[in-house]
């Protein structure tokens, strides 16, 4: 992407206060931008990430400081404006830019010379004297992204070097073999893995020596994007990394929207696809303790689609990345300039069109109520209507490692896809188990059930399978999908003594767990748990009708020998203290509608109406704000939503105030949950606030216009 609980809750906000701490310790809402400071831009997030490093950045930095925001840096890894470096014209150092068979050089923008780099030792001390600069303005944070090498690249003179230096055997062509593509794809993954270790290695230090502390962050597609557009990133190696605090979970409409196939139809699938994007990121954090933020675009890098295009798919991966509670921080945005200030094909226009138009006020409305909800989603009080939780599919960072020739694995990823969508499709939240992550303690403790293949990737350690082992000793179900004929079985590695077996890495597996034949007809009991082998290519069930339906099968067994049936559903519900975040998904076990009963106020609806039953049919998606939640809870006055950032409420007296503020030339509409009717209401400065009242849930809905200062509203009750 170029650009790109509640105990203290509920006594706070029954008292009208702000939700968490003094606004410059908090980051749970974030946005990048290469603009200086703009009251079109004035989102009023916790954090504005400042994105490049020239002349300009302490002044940028600055600007958005003067307005109350925590101030961040980001920079690409992988590529960016550094002629410093690189040079121009005839002095470019075209040998350090990744180079595919051909000759030609994988660009960043194909009409410049910025390319995507080689991250040589020069070149990584170079980027140390771009973060310098952000280190003495002091930031919060410094963001490094989307550390990117091609799979279908490694061709370059630097590369052959690096190949040399880590090997220490000649270079190889990437394409004159499966062993020699892995090869390629494992050096590219250790490139950048160093790259980011020795800068923000260097980061720390420099902090440390001016007795401060700055994040280190990478803002990166998920496992499962890069896979499928053949990209290689070092992901979950990047925990090695002591100095790395987190990741941004780079997942929007763009990446989400990449077709995959489920019962042989190929198509998008957005939420899905999201749902498993955001899964898969917050897997490969969870043991680890790191933070993780998800970001979601309301438009997407793609220019040429139409505004009702863009708000379905955001509605898609905005629900997505709050079905999963353990996060509770968001990029909420990135490039808010091309949001409130681009022009896109109007609503139902095609991308062949040249009648285009700004945002559409209710959409810029409704980005503001989600942006605002967003900073109350660290919520305790959590519960789900879905299908049966407890069960997971691995993945491997080295899925990465097998997307280009001579043999790449199916392009569709079949080897996830085919056993992720199944569950979900079935309303069974499926999670994603990041397999490097296997050996930290507890990892796997909270599955019942596991889906594996090696088909598609590759275990790096042994110690992966020891943990396995345990946890299947310990009561779990493995079921395993693999046929065996992964050309990349036979890469050198440590299953098969460097090539010098022909032994496949799961023989290592089944020798500790004891499996024998007798698994590929029923589950097989290993101690307290159970293995169950399918002899077939996974993506062979993904391009059949009744794939899901084997797929499916094979977990309910392992349910059945556990005790329990395997419950399915079309629709996904999550609760978030008064958030209700819900999914009815189509190609699933019924044509059901899903109906949703009681008082909400509906977060998708720019008016902030009071809804009391909400009907959502296949496909439909809904944000809504629970206002009995709220009265159980003994919320006495609260702004339950708004198209404006919310803060200082207070109540006192029988007078309730609170602060708002939002981007010049938006409207904000507001819902305010009130222990009695307002007598007047004024604000500083003073300004037009339209009014309604609902008797019937004692709500306060109104409407102004956002001017990128902070308005004080004042009810006497």
């Amino acid at each position: 992407m170029s650009i790109v609980r509640i105990c203290a809750y509920i006594s706070s906000v029954a008292l009208g206060a702000t939700s968490g701490g003094s606004d410059s310790a908090r980051d749970f809402t974030t946005f990048q931008s290469a603009a200086p400071y703009s009251p079109e831009l004035d989102i009023a997030s916790d954090t504005a990430i400042v994105y490049g490093v020239n002349e300009t950045l302490p002044a940028r930095i600055g600007e958005w400081r003067a307005q109350g925001y925590a101030a961040a840096m980001m920079m690409g890894i992988a590529w960016g404006d550094y002629g410093a470096y690189f040079g121009t014209g005839a002095a470019w150092k075209r040998g350090e830019i990744q180079t595919l068979k051909d000759g030609s050089l994988r660009l960043h923008n194909p009409n410049s010379e910025i390319g995507y780099n080689v991250p040589t030792m020069a070149y990584v001390e170079y980027i140390k004297t771009l973060v310098d600069k952000a280190v003495d303005a002091r930031v919060q944070a410094i963001y490094l992204e989307e550390p990117e090498y091609w799979a279908d690249t490694g061709w370059s003179e630097a590369f052959k070097r690096e190949w040399q230096d880590f090997y220490h055997e000649p270079w190889q062509a990437p394409d004159s073999s499966p062993d020699a593509q892995y090869r390629a794809s494992k050096l590219k993954y250790e490139l950048y893995f160093r790259a980011l270790k020795e800068v923000f290695g260097h980061v720390a230090a420099r902090a440390k020596a001016a007795n401060i502390h700055i994040d280190c962050v990478v803002p990166t597609h998920s496992l499962v994007s890069y896979a499928q557009w053949r990209i290689v990133s070092p992901e979950s190696h990047l925990i090695d990394i002591p100095a790395l605090d987190g990741y941004v979970a780079q997942v929007w409409t763009g990446t989400a929207r990449s077709p995959n196939m489920y019962a042989g139809a190929r198509k998008e699938r957005t939420f899905e696809t999201a749902f498993l994007e955001y899964g898969q990121m917050l897997g490969m954090v969870r043991p680890t303790g790191r933070k993780v933020w998800f970001l979601a675009d309301p438009v997407e890098d793609d220019p040429n689609h139409s505004w009702n295009d863009y708000k379905l798919n955001y509605e898609c991966t905005l629900i997505a990345s709050l079905m999963w509670p353990d996060v509770h921080r968001y990029e909420v945005m990135p490039w808010p300039d091309r949001i409130f200030r681009g022009a896109y094909p109007k609503i139902n226009m095609d991308a062949k069109s040249n009648d285009r138009e700004g945002i559409p006020s209710d959409y810029a409305t409704q980005l503001l109520v989600s942006i605002n909800a967003l900073n109350e989603m660290d919520q305790s009080d959590v519960s789900y209507d879905t299908g049966s939780r407890g069960v997971g599919v691995i993945i491997s960072d080295t899925t990465m490692f097998q997307r280009a020739e001579p043999q790449p694995s199916d392009p569709s990823l079949g080897a996830f896809y085919a056993l992720a969508l199944p569950l979900l499709k079935a309303g069974v939240p499926i999670e994603v188990v990041q397999l490097e992550n296997t050996v930290h303690a507890n990892t796997l403790d909270a599955y019942k059930v596991l889906l594996l293949t090696y088909d598609g990737q590759k275990p790096l350690k042994s110690a992966y399978h020891e943990a396995l082992d345990r946890w299947v000793r310990g009561g779990g179900g493995l079921v395993f999908v693999d046929d065996g004929s992964d050309p990349y079985n036979g890469v050198r590695e440590w299953w098969n003594e460097q090539g010098k077996t022909k032994a496949k890495p799961e023989d290592d597996l089944f020798r500790r767990l004891g499996v024998t034949s007798a698994a590929e007809t029923a589950p097989q009991s290993v101690d307290k748990g159970f293995v169950r082998v399918l002899r077939k290519r996974p993506h062979e069930l993904m391009a059949a009708a009744d794939g899901p339906g084997v797929v499916r099968s094979l977990v309910e067994a392992m349910f059945v020998k556990r005790g329990e049936p395997l419950k399915t559903q079309n629709y996904l519900v999550v609760r978030r203290g008064p958030f209700v975040i819900a999914s009815v998904l189509e190609e699933s076990v019924s044509n059901d509608s899903l109906k949703l009963a009681g008082s909400y106020v509906d977060l998708f609806q720019a008016a902030l109406p009071v809804v009391r039953e909400i009907i959502l049919q296949p496909g439909q998606r809904t944000l809504l704000y629970n206002l009995d939640w709220a009265k159980r809870h003994a919320v006495k006055a609260k702004v339950v939503a708004a198209g404006a950032r919310i803060r200082q409420e207070e109540l006192n007296n029988g007078v309730f105030r609170f602060h708002a503020r939002g981007p010049k030339g938006s409207t904000a509409t507001a819902r305010v949950l009130l222990p009695g009717h307002v007598k007047q209401l004024t604000t500083t400065p003073a300004i037009d606030v339209k009014q309604d009242w609902d008797a019937a849930t004692s709500t306060l809905g109104l409407s102004f216009p956002n001017s990128a200062q902070d308005v004080l509203f004042v009810l006497n009750l």
